[in-house]
C-alpha cells in the first residue's frame, strides 16, 4: 500500500492483482473524480483505492512530476532534532541529486539544513508520499525518512535560512505532541514509526 497526502489528507492505494475490477486498464479519470470528491468532503479522513499494480499507480499521477527526497530524524541522547520551516515543524530533508543514494541524500540534507556534521543512520523508517504545487506543475514526492544517531561532532546548530528554516532544535519524546499539533500528517506518521522503534 502507498499512502498519499493530497492536501494533508491521505488516500490509500492498495495493490490486489487478483481483483477482477484491476483486470481492467486504470481509468485515471473516474479515479480522480473520486480523490476530488473525497477532498471537498469533510466527513471522510481517508480515501481507499484499489489498483492492480504499481504501474497503475504511477498511471493515475502520470501528469504529475515526479520526484524522490530523503531526510530523518537525527537523535542526541534522548532528545530528537526537529526544525521549523515556514511556521510548522518538521525534519530536514531534500530532494535527491542525480545518482544519489537516499542514505547519502538523508545525511547531505540533514548537514545542509542544520549545520550537522557526518550523522550516523541507525535504522529505515518508512517512505512517505505527498504532493504538492510548484511552478505550474503538481508535484509526487516520495520521501524516504531514516533514524539518525547525531555522531561524534557535537556542533552548535544551524538552521539554513534559504530553506525557510528559522529554528533547529532538539526534544525530547515527552514533548512530541508539540511537534504533532503543529505539523504535516505525514511527518506524524514517521514520528508514530520512530516511537514504535525507541519503545
Amino acid at each position: 500500500m502507498y499512502k498519499v497526502f493530497i492536501e494533508n489528507k491521505p488516500i490509500n492505494f492498495h495493490f490486489n492483482s487478483q481483483s477482477d475490477s484491476s483486470l481492467k486498464p486504470v481509468d485515471s479519470e473516474k479515479i480522480w473524480r473520486e480523490i476530488e470528491g473525497f477532498l471537498t468532503n469533510d466527513s471522510e479522513s481517508e480515501l481507499d483505492i484499489e489498483l492492480k499494480s504499481e504501474d497503475d499507480f504511477f498511471s493515475v499521477f502520470k501528469e504529475h512530476k515526479y520526484i524522490e527526497a530523503a531526510g530523518g530524524v537525527v537523535q542526541r541522547d534522548a532528545s530528537f532534532l526537529f526544525i521549523k520551516r515556514n511556521g510548522l515543524w518538521d525534519i530536514p530533508k531534500g530532494k535527491l541529486e542525480k545518482g544519489e543514494s537516499p542514505e547519502a541524500g538523508a545525511i547531505r540534507e540533514i548537514e545542509e539544513e542544520c549545520g550537522l556534521v557526518k550523522p550516523i543512520i541507525k535504522d529505515h523508517l518508512i517512505n512517505t508520499w505527498h504532493t504538492y504545487p510548484h511552478k505550474k506543475r503538481i508535484v509526487l514526492k516520495k520521501t524516504y525518512w531514516f533514524w539518525l544517531d547525531e555522531g561524534e561532532d557535537k556542533v552548535d546548530l544551524v538552521p539554513q535560512g534559504e530553506e525557510g528554516i528559522t529554528e533547529v532544535n532538539y526534544f525530547e519524546r515527552a514533548r512530541f505532541n508539540e511537534i504533532k499539533e503543529n505539523t504535516y500528517q505525514s511527518i506524524i506518521d514517521v514520528m508514530d514509526i520512530l516511537e514504535k522503534k525507541i519503545d
